[in-house]
């Protein structure tokens, strides 16, 4: 069912990573339900931040950790709206687009985590949906939002330091083109995921054709990979379903930026092809294949993480919460003093243990030394 053949070599890629996502079940799934939602937390906030910083947002994860905690706590659809005011006076409106794409960004994956095994079979109806849960908090998205693209796009590159854009693939024209090339690429899909038995060449070429067609005039980048958590997660095969909920992901895609535009370029020689067989996407599942065997090894560095807050002391938890109540700002020990009223000494011990446990970061040296949380 791929447009594309699976030689000896990506054939036995494939059963290594099949491998290993059983041996990650066989390693999860009888953990504490209070660890796997730690695990999971983990992996969401990390895809939050590197999709949307892919596009170039600059929010951290861990001022995505204060924003989300913030939304959790409220618990309504209507948690961003409410406490708008209060995010952009933290992380500063000069941000504004980027906290925008972030809570859209995060709107969108809590459907995509909670609802993926309904939406199978998959429909277009459900993808304008996730569109608009993407670009729910920007305004200037209202009248396009849901609807397919009415002008030309491309996928385009943007350096993040100099704001210089690169053409890596000239996409689908707006109008009938696109959308019988998605009313086909959906037809195929949902096909596709019941007959193949091979789940994540149907997941790599279902993103790679979307990416290709570009459908929406804004958000396709964004939306393309969470799109593939969600044929993940849509995989009949139980262990790839399982451990995907576990896995960020886009951290991986976010350390490899580069080649990830220049597997899409190499994939379709920088045009649309109105024949998914003209593509090269053997490459793209090469990379991705990549991406997940990576992604799969930062469950363990997640669980390490959980395990070594659960001993952290409670003076340590205490000047913990002030880093995490301030993500954009870095602390002196003086700060740390003032506002837990603990003394200086336990405060330096409590700096040393998070130190030693990669919750914060050291920046100077001697009376001006400041320190800051990290995700």
């Amino acid at each position: 069912m791929p447009s594309f053949t699976l030689d000896q070599v990506l054939t036995k890629s494939l059963i290594e990573l099949q491998k290993a996502f059983q041996n990650k079940w066989n390693e999860l799934k009888d953990l504490p339900e209070e660890e796997l939602l730690a695990i999971h937390r983990y992996a969401r906030i990390s895809m939050i931040g590197a999709s949307t910083r892919i596009e170039n947002a600059v929010l951290t994860d861990s001022e995505i950790n204060w924003l989300d905690t913030i939304l959790s706590k409220d618990g309504k659809t209507t948690a961003f709206q409410t406490n708008r005011d209060k995010i952009e006076a933290k992380l500063s409106k000069d941000r504004e687009r980027s906290i925008e794409e972030v809570a859209g960004c995060r709107a969108m994956l809590a459907i995509i985590y909670e609802q993926a095994k309904d939406m199978c079979p998959f429909t277009e109806s459900e993808l304008r949906g996730l569109h608009q849960e993407l670009l729910r908090f920007y305004p200037k998205a209202k009248h396009y939002s849901g609807r397919y693209k009415t002008a030309p796009n491309s996928v385009v590159e943007i350096d993040r330091v100099s704001g210089a854009q690169r053409d890596v693939l000239k996409t689908a024209e707006a109008g009938p083109i696109t959308d019988a090339a998605m009313a086909s690429l959906f037809e195929w899909y949902n096909q596709a995921l019941a007959d193949e038995p091979w789940s994540i060449p149907i997941a790599c070429e279902f993103v790679f054709r979307f990416l290709a067609i570009h459908p929406f005039q804004d958000g396709n980048g964004r939306l393309g990979r969470g799109l593939f958590l969600l044929t993940l997660l849509q995989c009949p095969d139980e262990h790839v379903a399982f451990v995907s909920k576990y896995l960020a992901i886009d951290r991986q895609v976010e350390r490899h930026k580069e080649d990830y535009y220049l597997v899409l370029q190499r994939c379709s020689d920088g045009k649309y092809r109105g024949d998914p067989k003209k593509y090269k996407i053997e490459y793209f599942l090469q990379f991705m294949i990549k991406i997940l065997r990576d992604a799969l090894k930062d469950i363990d560095l997640y669980r390490a993480k959980y395990q070594n807050f659960r001993e952290l002391s409670p003076a340590a938890l205490k000047v913990f919460e002030c880093f995490r109540d301030e993500p954009e700002t870095r602390l002196q020990t003086s700060d740390l003093v003032e506002k837990t009223k603990l003394p200086r000494r336990t405060i330096s011990n409590a700096i040393e243990m998070l130190l030693k446990n990669k919750f914060i970061q050291k920046y100077g040296q001697g009376r001006g030394v400041r320190y800051q949380i990290i995700f």
